[in-house]
């Protein structure tokens, strides 16, 4: 049903390069928001504990009738939750809101440096990997410094690092970094917020040229970069219309014009200072 191109990532494990992402949705509201994307034909569904949305997410999916193997679901470990004991209790309690015997991608949901627990929860990670309990083991919000860390203790590299990232902050460095040790970068808030970037001339123009709206335009940009990229909306219209991306391409210069963009802008926390628990 999908053609959502999967990714392949560094253990062999296929990813969609699509998702639908549920930060800032209510729990009540999550249900009908995932079955518009699964309806849409999303398979990747992106939660995470602090958004306290993981049981809509997972009566959704219990409710959907989809094969558990057409899915890939994603959820994150909150700060507080880090360090060794507290991990592994935090990832049984989001299965068991989720209703999943097993995930597929569960990420560090940011480094907290000042906490500094975050190897401490990534050798949880890798038991829980190695046990089979989860498909895929990856990080959010993590700076190169911090993945080098990671990658210096000699276990498992991770497989996925979560980002902001959109046209007015491109983070090239940190999407070479995980290039570099195989990583893959996936994209939230790829739309940035306040819609500033959709109002742009250069992606007003490319919208018009290709016959999409500006939001396509730009999900196209983070695809043809290579990124993994979740998308949210509660609007069934603005779900349906974000998955329809695949039938136009950039080209290079296109691509160029909207990475040109770039102001380092952050809409959210940086990850060198976020350490609240």
């Amino acid at each position: 049903m999908s053609n959502v191109p999967n990714l392949k990532l560094n253990n062999g494990v296929e990813m969609p390069q699509l998702g639908f992402g549920v930060f800032q949705v209510p729990d009540e509201e999550t249900t009908v928001a995932v079955t518009s994307a699964l309806d849409a034909g999303y398979r990747s569904i992106d939660t995470a504990a602090a958004y306290g949305n993981e049981a809509g997410v997972g009566k959704a999916l219990a409710e959907s009738g989809i094969a558990r193997d057409e899915l890939f679901i994603t959820t994150k470990l909150w700060n507080a939750d880090q360090g060794y004991d507290a991990t592994l209790r935090a990832f049984d309690t989001s299965l068991g809101k989720l209703g999943l015997e097993q995930l597929d991608l569960y990420l560090i949901h940011w480094p907290a440096p000042a906490r500094d627990l975050y190897l401490e929860s990534w050798k949880a990670f890798e038991k829980l990997y190695a046990d089979g309990r989860v498909r895929a083991i990856g990080v959010s919000n993590f700076q190169p410094s911090h993945l080098d860390r990671i990658v210096a203790t000699g276990g498992t590299v991770p497989a996925v690092n979560q980002i902001e990232l959109h046209p007015y902050l491109v983070q090239s460095e940190v999407r070479a970094a995980g290039a570099k040790l195989g990583i893959a970068t996936e994209a939230w808030s790829p739309l940035a917020k306040g819609g500033e970037v959709l109002g742009e001339s250069a992606v007003t123009a490319l919208a018009a040229k290709h016959g999409r709206t500006p939001a396509q335009v730009i999900l196209r940009w983070h695809l043809q970069l290579g990124n993994v990229v979740i998308p949210k909306s509660v609007t069934p219209s603005r779900v349906a219309e974000n998955f329809d991306v695949f039938g136009f391409a950039l080209a290079d210069d296109e691509v160029a014009a909207l990475s040109a963009l770039d102001q380092g802008l952050r809409t959210g926390p940086d990850p060198d200072e976020f350490n609240v628990a």
